[in-house]
């Protein structure tokens, strides 16, 4: 018989792939979620990639009697894609964005203007309090040369952050999500060790799912093989974590996966696999700080080319409202060039100056936040020397 003071928890963390018209089968997939969650009456979901507003209602809908609780964290142009659903009631909820999260200008990837953030829920659950995270970080778009990789550190660096000052009286701690982070990544490791979260994968008595816990399978037909060399079978880079506190104790019992084909359909949930539940932290710490310098340098660069491109806008500007004093200077003289080309030429460098002046901005900001988190880095690293010694 099961102690009296036993909670048993159920966590399902799945990104859903949810770009309204882009994805495929994306009502069809919505609707198999919505059928496997009210079906398996999970505790918390915890949802990524739910794009649109209007397939949460659907999904609201759907799951009214299993999940009555229910929260939807908006942020950036399309949303942050993030969702939570509840068998307890949720008494608190906040979001926090991530202060890097990309370009504007590569809208083909679009990570830019889906807000990418870290939402928290508080939950009461039997006498525990829970603070329960989602995240979504940056995607990695090559392994090899990955210039977002300063933004996906940051990214770590502040979830950490927001983890550890906004879960200090919780009995119990749970981040789900896609953090893109492959599990011995700089990100992930800087995760683990700063907050003391455990890897449901790594702890857990009983595992059933792909091999290896990838959660980015090779066989899944909305995934092209191509994009996940050199790991032929897939990546693992969704994770549930998990800490207790000083009078609760917590284990994960039990883990598993979707395995890509599901049962009586032609096609799986969606291209992610669904989850079902001091001298260190110098070197990590260091090594990080390393990745945001590299991203820093690139930063000032990127900055220097636009402010130097913005000047030659400029003198060209000058130049051309040089030649069109002429006339008037001479006596009402025959302007000397044609007026279309002219005109033309002007607009080209009043277009030259207005987007470099937006990039200059923008680089701006990336270098201040590059900058803000080497600092806190910095200290970080200066105080955990002193608990050494």
């Amino acid at each position: 018989m099961a102690d009296s003071n036993t909670i048993r928890l159920r966590v399902f963390s799945l990104n859903c792939w949810g770009i309204r018209y882009l994805s495929k089968h994306c009502r069809e997939r919505y609707a198999m979620i919505g059928e496997l969650l009210s079906r398996e009456e999970h505790d918390i979901v915890l949802l990524q990639e739910v794009w649109s507003e209007k397939d949460f209602l659907c999904l609201k809908r759907k799951l009214s009697s299993t999940h009555p609780h229910s929260h939807y964290f908006k942020s950036g142009v399309i949303g942050s894609g993030m969702a939570t659903f509840s068998r307890h009631r949720i008494h608190d909820a906040f979001l926090y964005r991530y202060s890097l999260n990309g370009y504007p200008y590569m809208a083909h990837h679009g990570d830019w203007f889906g807000g990418k953030a870290v939402g928290m829920v508080i939950l009461n659950i039997g006498r525990l309090a829970a603070h329960v995270y989602v995240t979504h970080l940056h995607a990695e778009y090559c392994r090899e040369k990955d210039s977002y990789l300063p933004h996906r550190v940051v990214q770590a660096w502040e979830l950490q952050q927001f983890i550890r000052h906004t879960s200090s009286g919780a009995d119990l701690v749970i981040l789900a999500g896609d953090l893109n982070l492959h599990p011995q990544d700089l990100g992930n490791r800087l995760l683990r060790t700063y907050t003391g979260l455990r890897d449901s994968y790594t702890e857990t008595a009983k595992f059933d799912g792909c091999e290896d816990g990838i959660t980015l399978i090779a066989d899944n037909p909305f995934i092209n093989p191509k994009e996940l060399c050199p790991f032929e079978k897939g990546i693992r880079i969704d994770y549930i974590l998990y800490k207790g506190s000083g009078r609760v104790s917590i284990q994960c019992e039990s883990l598993s996966t979707t395995k890509g084909s599901v049962p009586d359909h032609p096609f799986p949930y969606s291209d992610h696999e669904a989850l079902s539940k001091l001298a260190e932290l110098v070197d990590i710490v260091t090594e990080a700080r390393t990745e945001v310098k590299v991203g820093l340098y690139c930063a000032e660069r990127m900055r220097y080319t636009a402010a130097r491109t913005g000047v030659m806008g400029m003198a060209l500007l000058l130049l051309e409202l040089a030649i069109a004093a002429v006339p008037w200077l001479a006596l009402r003289a025959d302007q000397p060039f044609p007026r279309a080309s002219f005109y033309l030429l002007g607009v080209l460098c009043f277009a030259i100056l207005i987007t470099t002046f937006l990039l200059y901005i923008f680089y701006t900001m990336e270098v201040k936040a590059l900058q803000g988190a080497e600092d806190q880095m910095r200290l970080a690293v200066g105080t955990s020397r002193i608990k050494i010694k």
